[in-house]
């Protein structure tokens, strides 16, 4: 194989992982049921997220920052004690809001 063509590859590996992250992160929203609250047809008064994407851009590439946030949000320090959020991994929480910090893509 030719440079070029192993530089090839090596970009759309890297390609198709980012992807799979980030569909990933699509999925857990589903799958832990964020989607009822902050997906196409809103709950009360819970933002979008692209919304909250906004909210979390400024946490995109600092991982301490996120790190207190995600602390802060599974106990309930930042909203209002909401029990969804309070249940998550710490793990899980993460996963989701460096999705969201990355643009909810």
């Amino acid at each position: 194989m030719t440079y070029f063509k192993r530089q090839s590859v090596l970009v759309v590996a890297l390609g198709l992982g980012l992807a799979s992250g980030a569909q990933a992160s699509a999925q857990l929203a589903t799958q832990y049921g964020c989607t009822n609250c902050h997906g196409a047809h809103l709950r009360g008064e819970a933002p979008s997220f692209e919304r909250l994407a906004g909210k979390m851009a400024k946490y995109k590439g600092d991982d301490g920052a996120l790190a207190k946030f995600v602390a802060d949000y599974r106990a309930g320090e930042i909203l209002q004690h909401i029990d969804a959020h309070e249940r998550l991994s710490t793990a899980t929480a993460t996963a989701l809001l460096r999705w969201l910090a990355e643009g909810g893509h």
